[in-house]
């Protein structure tokens, strides 16, 4: 083996095994999805996510559709933190129905229209009400419409079933 590969290996296991500083674990008692936040990057907890999740080998990922502020009857609110709060109710219940918890989300992506920071308060507090200390790690992506033309918010997930 040459002395260039042998470094790249060597150098890979250093990395492996000192890369991942501020690992911690989600669930213990269910898919040991593995929250990373390393020490040279900010803190993204009280902002409701977090830098990367770690899914274990082997699973079963589910992806569900981006879930508006729609009841079960089609009503929109014309209020973004309306839409924010239903559409995270909705996200509950498609994982529901697919027989998963929040707690196997690993990753969100989220679209607001009209996205300006006064809106991040209402974001953050239903991503930490829903998914509590595992935060997954999560994308938001200013749109200047979506699907519908009332529509203000969607979020959009996948989860790790087993």
């Amino acid at each position: 083996m040459s002395r260039a590969i042998k470094r790249l290996l060597i150098g890979g296991l250093i990395t492996m095994t000192i890369g991942v500083p501020a690992a911690t674990t989600a669930n213990e008692n269910d898919l040991k999805l593995t929250i990373v936040n390393p020490q040279g990057l900010y803190d993204p907890a009280p902002n409701g996510y977090s830098h990367a999740v770690i899914a274990p080998g082997g699973s079963r990922i589910a992806y569900i559709s981006g879930q508006g502020g729609m009841d079960n009857t089609g009503t929109l609110s014309p209020e973004f933190a309306v839409q924010v709060e239903q559409a995270y109710a909705n996200l509950r219940t498609a994982l529901e129905g697919i027989g998963a918890k929040p707690n196997q989300v690993i990753k969100l992506t989220v679209f607001v229209v009209d996205h300006d920071q006064s809106k991040l308060g209402v974001l953050t507090k239903h991503v930490q009400e829903t998914f509590g200390e595992a935060l997954p790690a999560q994308t938001l992506i200013p749109v200047p419409k979506l699907a519908l033309d009332s529509m203000l918010f969607e979020v959009e997930a996948v989860a790790v079933l087993d």
